[in-house]
């Protein structure tokens, strides 16, 4: 009871410390180590990129809770980078990879699923990503992206139009068109960046980079 009491006190005296200092509590990291890199990398993932990944999850105790290549439809997961469709530790540990690069990630809680957990993540889980990035495509974020994006040129995004966009994306890489896939990525953007929920987006809504961005 005293020990709990005491360490109460001494971290309720470090909070009051750093506010009245104008300090800040330092922020959890990711823990990052480049397994694989490619030889030749002809561009790097920045946060608006969409990648496509290979990944394996692991607890503490190095039990594996996940892996893309055997469960589910075994297929490797697409997704906008640096807006939220996965967890923080993502966002922050797969920046400037190179496709064909393989990294393993030991993300924080605060970083993860925190104090809630999430399905078979208990509360407060240290996690450990294996990722392997397998292709890197533009995203719509750049000014350019939304000039090609904004057909009828009136400054604002329609989800017709972004969904237009991605399945131009996919068919000129060699990807067939995926309805389902496309309007869950629309519906994700716009959930995100359409701020004053107009049903569209604005050049600024689209190009303004947020703090999680």
């Amino acid at each position: 009871m005293l020990l709990s009491v005491l360490s109460w006190l001494c971290s309720s005296s470090l909070l009051l410390l750093l506010s009245v200092s104008g300090g800040k509590l330092p922020e959890a990291e990711v823990k990052i180590e480049v397994l694989h890199r490619p030889f030749l990398c002809h561009r790097k993932s920045k946060y608006g990129d969409i990648l496509l990944v290979h990944q394996e999850g692991y607890f503490e105790n190095g039990t594996m809770f996940h892996t893309s290549r055997t469960e589910g439809d075994k297929n490797a997961m697409w997704f906008t980078l640096g807006i939220r469709e996965v967890i923080k530790g993502w966002d922050k540990g797969l920046q400037d990879m190179c496709a064909g690069e393989k990294r393993k990630l030991v993300i924080p809680p605060a970083l993860a699923y925190g104090k809630e957990g999430k399905g078979k993540i208990p509360p407060e889980s240290t996690l450990t990503f294996v990722i392997e990035v397998l292709e890197i495509r533009n995203g719509p974020r750049s000014h350019e992206s939304f000039q090609e994006m904004d057909l009828n040129d009136d400054w604002r995004l329609s989800k017709q139009e972004v969904k237009e966009y991605l399945r131009k994306e996919f068919e000129r890489h060699g990807y067939p068109p995926n309805d389902t896939l496309h309007e869950n990525m629309v519906a994700d953007i716009f959930a995100k960046e359409d701020e004053n929920k107009d049903g569209f987006i604005s050049s600024r809504e689209f190009t303004y980079k947020h703090d999680e961005l």
